[in-house]
């Protein structure tokens, strides 16, 4: 028996070095693969340096949203998408590198044009889109022609071409420009089937973030709130279009009946439809548009029809991977809190209490820095983080550093905790706001148990022996949590009335959970001005009294092995470049990602006492 255990013991200890072995070699030939690929490139010397060419097109083949942000990316997952051409699953585009590329090939004598390639842009939010359109503007004021050119146009995509001079689509290609929308998926009886108990907690009639779970449909409540905001959201774009097109308002808000006819008139062609209503300009095969390309900018070089360069190659140029280099110079330091606000540390694209809080800790600590501005995008998440970060926003104030919220897509429930203490908060027109309520909620599957002939059974010293999923919740600890959701609440509105002077009374009269636009919010009281980040930075240097400052944007610190990783992968993909494949995405798996991440939203939420700040509602679609 021993010698059988032996020899089974033997064979799995083979196994395991052998698996072990593989392990490293793998690892290792890709280490030095990726070594040998940066040999060659520093061994080529200026020759496959990146340069733009005189008489060129800047072509923004912008893929992905726009965001304040990036989400965070491990470097080596970075690189191998990179070197082996595959597109990442949600591609971001950092709006201030899209605004300083525009805005240089303005002034930059070899750029000639600007390409607007979009049918891989799936937009941003309005404010966002904005900023751009703006820096567009800048470039057609320095008398540069901006093209459009698409398949199809998306009222995202739409918004930043109709800023080009010219606007093309293919003859075979279409547009349709719908409203905005917000619509949920709602999982009541989803649940009832599942035999799953659902506790809600909440305060606030407008504190919709909840319905999904416990009803079919969205309440008429959220239905009376949530038009109000989207209809002051679609007046904005269509005035954006307005001023950018020679349009009324008959090209918007049409009936079916109204765009059927229209469509008939054109014999169902979408492209003729986008023609004769004056979306676009004119009608363009690719061969027709590297045609006039090519007689506006001259031939090109290797192989290209006509000169150009993308626009993460010039950003790449005009943002050289340099060493940061620190002055003591008075500076505005700008913090970003993007997304969903949880409790303890986490990477870029999620703020974490922990990690926000320590970022604003080191501005305080800097004593270059002279003023904060803490750039929000985000519907919230939990209330015990919101807090933790709004402490260090007055200890900011408490230190005599002055604190300006900069408002963008989204500052709502716990992303109007964080800003509601700062000295001065500036909102985007288009910013989702408001939402100030509080929820709590889980669900117990004692029924479902009992269902399948699980049952649970104990003893406990006391009364209070917890909660668990596969027993009933106790009376008494629904009515503790229900006090403690209506503490949160009354410490929510008391927050906003001492900072905006107001009695909880008419903070109470604007809460409810109910979400209210830029434009609302600033007649309610909510902000003190409308405006961008620039605006706010401006701002905040005039609360600390400087006229000369720099701009600093504080973000967390790598660890040294943190820090090689990353200069030796971003290096890697200078070296390695591969062919970008996308594959179109089915309707049907497009639908069930929409669910996935309506329900991964709740699976991350780690409030450590269940009590939530959030806009689930601050989406649309």
């Amino acid at each position: 028996m021993s010698e059988n255990r032996s020899w089974t013991k033997a064979i799995f200890v083979g196994i395991w070095n052998t698996l072990n072995f593989s392990r490293r070699l793998i690892f290792n030939v890709l280490f030095f693969g990726i070594l040998i690929a940066l040999i060659i490139a520093a061994s080529s010397g200026d020759s496959d340096k990146l340069t733009v060419s005189s008489n060129s097109a800047l072509v923004l083949n912008l893929k992905g949203n726009l965001v304040i942000e990036k989400t965070y990316v491990d470097p080596a997952e970075e690189f191998f998408q990179e070197a082996l051409g595959e597109q990442p699953e949600n591609p971001e585009i950092l709006v201030r590198e899209l605004v300083k590329s525009i805005e240089n090939a303005a002034q930059d004598s070899r750029i000639e044009a600007i390409i607007l390639s979009l049918d891989g842009f799936s937009g941003g939010g309005l404010d966002k889109l904005e900023r751009v359109s703006q820096a567009l503007t800048v470039f057609k004021e320095a008398g540069k022609p901006i093209y459009a050119i698409g398949d199809y146009y998306d009222r995202n995509q739409y918004y930043l071409a109709s800023h080009a001079d010219n606007i093309y689509l293919h003859p075979m290609g279409s547009m349709l420009i719908e409203g905005y929308a917000r619509y949920g998926t709602y999982f009541a009886d989803g649940l009832e089937k599942l035999k799953a108990t659902t506790h809600v907690f909440k305060v606030g009639k407008f504190k919709s973030a909840v319905e999904p779970f416990i009803r079919n449909d969205m309440s008429e409540e959220a239905k009376v709130a949530n038009i109000a905001w989207l209809s002051e959201l679609w007046l904005q774009y269509k005035e954006d279009i307005a001023g950018a097109r020679p349009f009324d308002d008959g090209n918007f808000d049409e009936t079916f009946d109204s765009f059927l006819s229209k469509f008939e008139a054109v014999d169902g062609d979408f492209a003729q439809y986008a023609l004769q209503n004056g979306w676009v300009d004119g009608l363009r095969t690719r061969h027709e548009f590297r045609s006039e390309m090519t007689a506006l900018l001259g031939e090109g070089k290797d192989d290209k029809p006509y000169n150009s360069i993308t626009f993460d190659n010039y950003s790449t140029i005009i943002n050289p991977p340099l060493p940061t280099v620190t002055s003591d110079n008075d500076k505005v330091a700008v913090v970003v809190a993007r997304g969903t606000i949880l409790d303890g540390n986490h990477k870029a694209g999620t703020i974490g209490g922990d990690s926000t809080a320590k970022l604003l800790r080191q501005a305080r600590e800097d004593d270059s820095v002279k003023a904060v501005v803490l750039q929000v995008d985000s519907g919230g998440g939990s209330a015990f983080a919101s807090e933790v970060i709004r402490n260090e926003v007055q200890l900011l104030k408490d230190a005599g550093k002055p604190v300006v919220a900069s408002m963008a897509s989204v500052a709502a429930s716990g992303g109007y905790w964080i800003s509601a203490s700062a000295d001065h908060i500036i909102a985007e027109p288009s910013t989702i706001t408001g939402s100030i309520g509080i929820f709590g909620m889980f669900a117990t599957f004692e029924n479902t148990f009992d269902y399948l002939g699980i049952n649970s059974d104990g003893v406990a010293t006391t009364e209070l022996d917890g909660i668990a999923i596969d027993r009933p919740l106790d009376p008494g600890y629904a009515s503790l949590i229900q006090m403690n959701i209506e503490r949160g609440y009354d410490r929510f509105i008391s927050l906003v009335a001492d900072e905006r002077g107001m009695t909880k009374e008419q903070v109470n009269e604007v809460a409810q959970g109910r979400v209210w636009i830029g434009t609302q919010a600033l007649e309610l009281g909510l902000v003190d001005e409308l405006g961008d980040v620039e605006l706010a930075i401006n701002k905040a240097a005039e609360l600390a009294q400087m006229e000369d400052f720099e701009t600093t944007y504080i973000t967390p610190k790598l660890s040294p092995q943190e820090l090689f990783w990353q200069n030796f992968f971003q290096n890697a993909q200078l070296a390695v470049s591969g062919m970008n494949i996308s594959f179109p995405e089915h309707p049907i798996l497009k639908m069930a990602q929409e669910v996935e991440e309506d329900l991964e939203v709740f699976t991350k939420l780690n409030d450590p006492m269940s009590s939530y700040v959030m806009c689930l509602e601050c989406q649309v679609y």
